[in-house]
């Protein structure tokens, strides 16, 4: 079968080319440009936990080398005491360097063999067929490519979707920022801030960690208002430092300014036929907090696994067209919950006035956006095909599941998450199994009927076993996606219901002559 095309060498494409890869799927990734990405270090992106362990899973190694996870957020208003959040309970959000994001998944698709890389390569037309999607690119060699599917990653001035032609309407210029990256000392050492309503200067400034002493600022500005000049952005660093640092400017390294303007816009389709569109080609957002590379991510874990199981054994449309379903449903609910808070947020008028409910603080709403949490940043949730909820848990079917410790395949405790992106995954909740030899596990209570029905399903899965799990009493099996929603609860073993929850998750895919009939050896991984 032809390889899958990824139009786009961005963080998004890269990232999906690296998923599919990992699930045996060959990609050919055409990129505009020379193959190397310009330092900008006041470029940056905010990782939380669900994007971070999926760029750790997909071997991008410069997370620990070059990104710094915030030690806390500190929230103040005016010459207020700050209010500080810490991690306590989860892990903190991930800050680095765009371009050393993009750097690292560049280095390990390159080192995959089932990731070819073209530089130079602009894409000018598109072609589609019932068994495949033809493109021609112009470069240093004109050249026609075959795929299978094509997925356009290229940015928000895509030239997939113009050539799909697919609308993209929205809003233009919602908010504008001054951006600065420097080096300097800061009173509170890894810790990020929000600040609204200084003494002096713009309404709002955030500051956010990177290691080595480096900062970056932003200062939000008119969406639409004079240029800023060098000489105004100097004045903006140093009124800023000397109001954070007791009224003296300390010494700072000016490392890389710009102006970063957001616009809110969202594609009408996301698929049309065999080319699907990802990342800024499918959606503008960032206001508030938000973060669009994120969401561009989440875009790729969840339609990898859909094209995986379409070219390894065939997927239904209704498979196919839950990518743009779910997706498109997710960040249209962040761009509306951006629209209704951002009159109030930099009016100063009531909440409730705009959001239904809304109980907290305009600086709470704020700092959840920026810390993964609430309307304007809490991971997304998608309305599950099955509602089997046999065991309330902690996780409603369609939500992001725990990162719990479970069993893998060797017998090692790891995260839960390090476990996604291939196929589905049966756990069962297990309390205890820690003090059992793995081997007695393998025969011992439920595991000899779960396993079987495990070996039975529609779709390759891996069973595991977690001594607990949020909510969940003894005995819970949980149905989990491949890309780490819950799809189903379970009281103990129900093969027939376990095996119509799975062939929902993949809505009516063929399934593999390898899995008509039960495996003799199924995958089991217990302690």
């Amino acid at each position: 079968m032809d390889p899958v095309i990824v139009v786009g060498a961005g963080p998004v494409g890269l990232s999906l080319s690296l998923a599919l890869a990992g699930q045996g799927v060959p990609t050919v990734v055409l990129d505009e440009g020379p193959g190397k990405e310009e330092p900008r270090p006041a470029r940056t992106v905010v990782l939380h936990s669900d994007t971070a362990a999926m760029a750790n899973r997909l071997g991008c190694t410069t997370l620990r080398d070059e990104g710094a996870y915030f030690a806390a957020w500190r929230t103040v208003r005016r010459r207020q005491s700050a209010r500080r959040s810490t991690f306590d309970d989860g892990p903190a959000p991930l800050h680095l360097p765009q371009h050393a994001l993009t750097r690292g998944l560049r280095d390990a698709a390159s080192a995959h063999p089932l990731v070819q890389l073209v530089t130079d390569s602009r894409l000018d037309s598109v072609e589609q067929d019932g068994r495949g999607v033809t493109a021609h690119t112009r470069g240093s060699d004109t050249t026609w490519w075959r795929g299978s599917f094509l997925i356009g990653c290229d940015g928000a001035r895509s030239t997939v979707r113009k050539l799909l032609g697919i609308r993209f309407p929205g809003r233009t210029a919602v908010e504008r920022y001054a951006v600065a990256a420097l080096r300097t000392e800061l009173p509170w050492p890894g810790e990020a801030l929000l600040h609204r309503n200084p003494p002096s200067g713009p309404d709002e400034v955030t500051a956010r960690p990177l290691p080595d002493g480096v900062w970056r600022l932003d200062w939000l500005l008119p969406p639409r208002g004079d240029l800023v000049t060098p000489d105004a952005l100097v004045h903006l660093v140093r009124d800023t430092l000397a109001v954070w640092c007791g009224g003296t400017t300390p010494p700072y390294d000016l490392i890389d300014t710009g102006v970063h303007t957001l616009h809110h816009r969202l594609a009408r389709r996301w698929r049309e036929g065999r080319a699907f569109l990802a990342g800024d080609a499918a959606h503008l957002l960032g206001a508030l907090g938000t973060q669009g590379v994120e969401e561009g991510l989440r875009d790729a874990e969840n339609l990898a696994w859909k094209l995986s199981l379409a070219w390894h054994q065939g997927a239904s449309e209704a498979l196919l067209d839950s990518y743009e379903a779910e997706r498109r449903t997710a960040v249209a609910s962040r761009l509306r919950a951006a629209d209704q808070a951002m009159p109030v947020l930099r009016s100063g008028g009531g909440l409730r006035t705009y959001l239904p409910g809304a109980t907290r603080s305009a600086e709470s709403l704020l700092t959840d956006g920026h810390l993964g949490r609430g309307p304007l940043g809490a991971e997304p949730a998608y309305a599950p095909p099955v509602a089997v909820r046999e065991v309330p848990t902690a996780t409603e079917p369609g939500g992001p599941v725990a990162n719990v410790a479970v069993t893998a395949t060797d017998g090692s405790t790891v995260p839960l998450r390090d476990l996604l992106g291939g196929r589905l995954l049966v756990i069962l909740i297990a309390p205890g199994t820690g003090v059992w030899d793995r081997r007695h596990w393998l025969g011992a209570g439920l595991m000899p009927r779960l396993a079987a029905a495990v070996s039975a399903l529609p779709v390759r899965t891996d069973l595991l076993v977690a001594d607990s799990y949020p909510g969940a009493p003894a005995h819970t099996v949980l149905l989990v996606r491949p890309d780490g929603h819950l799809a189903a609860t379970f009281a103990g073993v129900r093969p027939a219901e376990l095996y119509e929850a799975a062939d929902t998750v993949r809505a009516g895919a063929p399934g593999p002559a390898a899995l008509t009939a039960p495996s003799a050896t199924p995958t089991v991984v217990v302690d």
